[in-house]
């Protein structure tokens, strides 16, 4: 069923030709794009490895799973070597594919209790940063803890890797407010420096699931400016010469829509955006008559209303901006 005012490419493939500006593309509908909860989508530089989240509807069972390409079919996921014993989430490679990064409970140190975290009087599944590292034959060293002051608190989320090393995530921290912000913790010599908050406006706004572009030109990123069209949006920010950030915008298009847009993440080629969306697929009714088979398959099909994978275009944003490659 086609969506109203979504231009919809249904494809089990990810090739790279050319697509309209804002058609969005469900990635892998049925196989990685499904009736659960699929989130940040970390994609190799050759586009035939995809990382993402895979969820209850609750979100209380996150796994970071993993599909390869063949030819022009996703493989079924399997759950990443390193993930499916914690409560992990929100996959990210580095810019030069050698680091993969995520989030987790997992204890910090061997036999330590897990992460735990509390906001608002509820107490949940906290995080901390943790990556894996390239071997040089192929798959991952055991995960490691990155130490330092950007873990404190026990609530980061999405990180986001710029080429200079310089890690950008959202969090709740004190200087939070009441929700959450965007932070960069600044690559040293011997770790992370202390992170600073992005300065990209009131602090009473949602700011959450950054995606630095490699060179730290603009970000993306999910929240509520006071014109998100659902419960959120996504957003763009440019750096500026003076080395501000600008005033964000509002991606429009079919980018963003009335349901929830998050986790965005920036593809391999130019312009390539992609993000978790639970947009459904419109029903009208009447409707031709449901058989039994035919009704569970719509419901617990990707259009059900949980959040999937998709991706879009916004080479010509970047372009308008001074960004062209």
């Amino acid at each position: 069923m086609i969506m109203k005012k979504l231009t919809l490419i249904v494809s089990v493939t990810l090739g790279f030709c050319a697509w309209p500006l804002w058609a969005g593309e469900l990635i892998g509908p049925g196989v990685i794009s499904t009736g659960l909860q699929e989130t940040s989508v970390a994609m190799s530089a050759d586009g035939n490895t995809l990382f993402f989240m895979r969820s209850d509807l609750g979100e209380t069972d996150d796994t970071v799973m993993v599909a390869h390409r063949r030819g022009r079919i996703w493989s079924a996921p399997d759950v990443a070597p390193f993930s499916g014993q914690w409560h992990d989430s929100e996959p990210t490679l580095s810019p030069d594919g050698k680091r993969l990064y995520f989030v987790s409970n997992r204890p910090a140190h061997a036999g330590a209790a897990p992460i735990t975290a509390s906001m608002a009087g509820h107490d949940f599944a906290g995080t901390n940063l943790w990556y894996v590292q390239a071997k040089a034959g192929g798959g991952w060293d055991a995960p490691v803890h990155v130490d330092g002051a950007l873990n404190d608190g026990a609530m980061i989320y999405n990180p986001s890797i710029a080429a200079n090393g310089n890690i950008y995530f959202s969090a709740h921290r004190t200087d939070s407010g009441k929700a959450y912000q965007i932070y960069v913790a600044r690559r040293t010599g011997d770790g992370y420096a202390t992170p600073e908050q992005l300065p990209l406006g009131d602090v009473s706004n949602n700011r959450m699931d950054p995606a630095i572009d490699p060179a730290e030109r603009f970000i993306v990123y999910a929240g509520n400016e006071g014109d998100s069209l659902g419960r959120a949006d996504l957003y763009i920010a440019f750096h500026q010469a003076d080395g501000s950030w600008g005033k964000p915008e509002h991606l429009g298009g079919e980018v963003n829509s009335k349901a929830l847009e998050n986790a965005p993440s920036l593809g391999r080629h130019f312009g390539e955006l992609y993000l978790s969306s639970d947009r459904a697929a419109e029903i009208t009714f009447p409707k031709k008559q449901d058989t039994a088979p035919s009704l569970q398959a719509r419901l617990s099909g990707p259009l059900n209303g949980s959040r999937n994978l998709w991706r879009f275009d916004i080479a010509d944003v970047l372009r308008a901006h001074g960004v062209d490659h």
